[in-house]
């Protein structure tokens, strides 16, 4: 779990994500702002500049410029199946990325109570709450056991370029599996034991609210829809 001075309310990186994956994966409203879309773009590389992930930051920046570069100044001019696999490629880290990254810096910078306290504000059911709730500890949790798992074949010589390496989807991807299935069966146990679920309304003793940043970053993440809505409603009385 990372920690920062500069924190968003659970709803704001929501918010984010959303916008994310309708305007810039979705590709809605591409004709009016599809040029200042890399500017949006780069709220994920700010969100992790301020909890000092500087590597993924940076990791992220770069790989998106370089696809964003190729996307507008050598793709128009490459044909045949290079252009289409240099397509796939860019469409991928163009589309893709972005709200992957805001995915990530969501589900690393929320707590499960904080995730929950915000569901409940908006008046979300528990039937969405719960599975979304207990995703934000499995993932995380399978991320950490597939890493254990490398470090022990990489110890045993299992691994690309190594003698065993026929032996590499027996003895990597099986445990996985039955690992993702023993984690899943105890984290809804997890969820069961803290009275996710019941007929009594739950308390949370952690404190989310709406600041500063929180207001700026919703700004500009309604700035796509307010222009997406009155392009429309133009449209319709044209």
């Amino acid at each position: 779990m990372i920690r920062t001075y500069v924190t968003f309310d659970p709803r704001t990186k929501m918010l984010l994500l959303m916008t994310m994956a309708i305007f810039v994966l979705g590709g809605a409203g591409d004709k009016l702002f599809g040029a200042y879309l890399p500017l949006f773009c780069l709220l994920p590389f700010v969100f992790f500049i301020l909890v000092g992930k500087w590597k993924r930051a940076a990791g992220y920046i770069i790989l998106y410029s370089v696809f964003y570069l190729l996307t507008v100044f050598v793709l128009p001019h490459m044909t045949g199946f290079i252009g289409f696999i240099l397509l796939a490629f860019c469409g991928i880290m163009t589309r893709l990325l972005p709200g992957i990254m805001a995915g990530t810096y969501l589900m690393q910078t929320t707590t499960v109570s904080e995730f929950s306290s915000a569901m409940s504000r908006m008046h979300v059911t528990d039937k969405l709450t719960i599975p979304l709730s207990v995703m934000f500890r499995f993932f995380p949790t399978i991320a950490d056991e597939f890493r254990a798992i490398n470090d022990a074949m990489r110890m045993r010589d299992i691994r690309f370029g190594g003698k065993n390496v026929d032996k590499m989807i027996e003895y990597r991807l099986i445990p996985l599996m039955v690992c993702s299935a023993k984690i899943g069966e105890e984290l809804n146990a997890a969820a069961i034991t803290r009275g996710l679920g019941g007929d009594v309304k739950r308390t949370n003793v952690c404190r989310i609210g709406f600041h500063f940043q929180d207001y700026i970053v919703v700004l500009i993440c309604f700035i796509p829809y307010v222009i997406w809505i009155v392009s429309m409603i133009s449209r319709l009385f044209m």
